[in-house]
């Protein structure tokens, strides 16, 4: 007899974004701080996408989010109690927002008119349930950015395949947390494919991590390799790392898309 595992439920994978979250941040001192409030805040997610799992959904927000709004209340309470202070200060303005400024923010967001941690953070349950039904969300799908529901690349990841020795180069979406491969030699910021112009960066102290930056765009995107050890979950293990956005900002870089603790 052949038992096959059920796939987990996107709420059970928050929860698990949670749980790895809050493992790491009982072994990290200089990371403690971001990795608790990245169990939080994930744990705050996994409720608002156990809610949205129990409602019909479009895809189109426009028509979806007077449903969702409601929800979120909680998770901006979250943000505004343990947030950085400068999440907590915009989460403590939010929490007064009447319904139609609510709605508006979040729209702005999904059509692609601002870079807002928060309105993503409110989102990502929404997305992450419509890309487990296969409902296509009305956005527009930029080069470069995930094929499903068209958000940018938040984090790449090396994961192991019998065909080549160093991995799959897969990107990982900061808004469905889709995972997609792309090429090794690429930049998916400006698509730049000179290997000169693409420099990687790395440090003793975390031998698994890496910059992928850019000289061209001075874009760059962090890539944890798995292929020795596929237990990190990409978006949670990348707070241990910090160190390596500061030195990267620090030589004149910008993250394609913000990581969870911001930067």
């Amino acid at each position: 007899m052949t038992s096959h595992l059920a796939k987990a439920s996107v709420a059970e994978e928050f929860g698990q974004r949670a749980a790895r979250a809050e493992l790491l941040a009982g072994q990290s001192a200089s990371a403690r701080e971001a990795l608790t409030f990245a169990a939080i805040l994930s744990r705050a997610q996994a409720k608002v996408a156990t809610e949205i799992e129990r409602i019909a959904l479009t895809g189109r927000l426009e028509s979806d989010v007077e449903r969702l709004i409601p929800l979120h209340k909680a998770l901006i309470s979250e943000a505004a109690d343990h947030g950085p202070s400068a999440l907590a200060d915009e989460a403590r303005k939010r929490a007064n927002d009447d319904p139609a400024t609510a709605r508006t923010r979040l729209l702005v967001y999904w059509n692609g008119d601002s870079d807002d941690y928060l309105s993503r953070a409110l989102l990502q349950p929404y997305a992450e349930v419509l890309r487990a039904r296969q409902v296509a969300p009305d956005r527009v799908h930029k080069r470069g950015h995930c094929p499903f529901c068209g958000g940018a690349a938040m984090i790449s990841a090396r994961k192991p395949t019998g065909d080549s020795d160093s991995g799959l180069r897969m990107l990982r979406c900061a808004l469905c947390a889709l995972q997609w491969n792309v090429n090794r030699i690429h930049c998916p910021s400006c698509f730049e494919e000179d290997p000169y112009k693409l420099p990687q960066f790395r440090s003793d102290v975390h031998a698994n991590v890496c910059i992928e930056a850019c000289d061209t765009c001075r874009r760059y995107l962090k890539s944890l390799d798995l292929t020795q050890d596929a237990r990190p979950i990409p978006e949670i293990d990348d707070l241990l790392s910090l160190s390596m956005d500061l030195w990267a900002i620090d030589e004149g870089y910008t993250r394609i898309e913000p990581g969870l603790a911001g930067i």
